[in-house]
């Protein structure tokens, strides 16, 4: 009797306890992930003013959130320092046209979602956002050491850390600015020690022997002297004649 009611109370516990639970919603699934923020990522990084603020002057920012939302194969951003920019030669990025300066910063965009393994072993020149055809303005990747290192044929730098690294979009660190080799053609300024052939170092000056006559005269003069001379000995003789 008394097993009976011990199964009829449990029974009846069961009976209250399933409805209840039955009547709880499901957790919802995990929805799309949202867009990919760049700006987040360079500013979480916190030493990427200065590119970020190049991306926005170029509006390359812009170009990069809509070819993210509309690419199968992803992107890679090498995303330079402040560091990098700092250490540029004085007036780098003043002595630019604005479509040059466009150019750069796609320099350092790779139309294609490579990690750090792909990096790696990827065949070289790896083509950039800023080439029309395959290769052209490309760069090349190197590890050594399981240090993979970027160059673009006249500035090389290493890739320190991924800021991102999630298909579709990876973004690694580079301590320089990676210059494309046609931007190194412009002539160096000229050193403040070095003048002109034939100037001199602290400024016009007057013309050598300026004050004195020309020997020219100098000689003619001479040879007036030379002639008033003789003509007055023979004067002097002819007066004893």
């Amino acid at each position: 009797m008394a097993s009976h009611l011990i199964i009829f109370l449990t029974l009846t516990n069961f009976l209250f306890i399933l409805p209840s639970t039955l009547a709880q919603p499901a957790a919802p699934a995990p929805g799309p992930a949202g867009p990919i923020n760049v700006t987040d990522i360079l500013l979480k990084g916190g030493q990427y003013t200065a590119f970020l603020r190049l991306l926005n002057q170029t509006r390359v920012l812009d170009q990069l959130a809509n070819q993210l939302n509309n690419s199968d194969q992803g992107m890679t951003l090498l995303a330079p320092t402040d560091n990098a920019f700092l250490n540029l030669p004085s007036g780098t990025l003043n002595g630019l046209k604005e479509e040059e300066q466009v150019k750069l910063v796609l320099y350092h965009v790779l139309p294609k979602y490579y990690s750090l393994d792909d990096l790696d072993t990827v065949s070289n020149p790896v083509p950039t956002q800023a080439g029309s055809n395959h290769g052209s303005l490309g760069l090349n990747f190197t590890a050594r050491q399981n240090q993979v290192n970027v160059s673009s044929g006249v500035v090389e730098s290493q890739i320190n850390n991924a800021l991102r690294q999630a298909f579709p979009f990876a973004v690694y660190s580079v301590d320089k600015l990676l210059l494309p080799a046609s931007f190194s053609d412009a002539p160096a300024p000229e050193s403040s020690s070095s003048t002109p052939a034939g100037k001199p170092a602290n400024g016009p000056s007057a013309p050598a022997d300026a004050g004195s006559p020309p020997a020219k005269n100098a000689g003619g003069k001479r040879m007036d002297m030379g002639v008033g001379l003789v003509g007055g000995v023979v004067l002097f003789f002819m007066a004893f004649l």
